[in-house]
């Protein structure tokens, strides 16, 4: 039985810098009153009922890269890149799959973006 991906950590020098791009950019609701201020991303709505998917690919360098869903792919780039991060590989249609880019967060962090 395939089991889903469930859960997802982003990690960085400066964790509250990194908490607030992700709350906004992505809309993000991240709570870390807690002990550890372990900031706890509440999951969002309209993401596939069966959980999410990956892939294991080939590379130079171990990286681990999640994707998440936008409407605007330019449009999230740019607000990326006003906010610290950098783009790094700008929209490009996969053959047979979805429209995707990439971009580095303030700490490095590679995140993918895919088109609703």
């Amino acid at each position: 039985m395939t089991r889903p991906v469930v859960f997802f950590e982003i990690r960085g020098k400066d964790s509250k810098r990194l908490q607030e791009f992700y709350a906004s950019l992505f809309g993000w609701k991240i709570d870390s009153n807690n002990p550890m201020n372990y900031g706890m991303v509440e999951p969002g709505i309209g993401g596939p009922e069966e959980g999410v998917g990956g892939g294991i690919v080939q590379g130079e360098t171990p990286l681990v890269t999640i994707y998440v869903q936008v409407v605007d792919l330019n449009e999230t780039l740019a607000k990326a890149e006003e906010m610290g991060g950098k783009a790094v590989m700008q929209p490009m249609d996969v053959p047979d799959g979805p429209t995707i880019a990439v971009f580095d967060d303030p700490e490095g962090n590679t995140i993918g973006l895919v088109k609703q």
